[in-house]
């Protein structure tokens, strides 16, 4: 049986982990990590202020 994601408040641990992967990990993979939804990371980042790398999205295929 699947885990249940987790809803709500982001902890302060997980907030830790998001500011130290987010950048130059798949949001998708950190979501998994976090057993939260795609979204939720990706919005939870957007409010911190995080962006993913230069270098990251070079090897994603993103940017010139």
């Amino acid at each position: 049986m699947a885990k249940k994601l987790v809803t709500g408040v982001f902890s302060k641990e997980e907030i830790k982990v998001l500011k130290k992967m987010f950048p130059n990990t798949k949001t998708k993979e950190l979501a998994k990590k976090l057993n939260r939804k795609q979204k939720s990371v990706q919005a939870r980042a957007s409010k911190l202020g995080l962006k993913k790398t230069t270098k990251y999205l070079k090897k994603m295929g993103f940017s010139k």
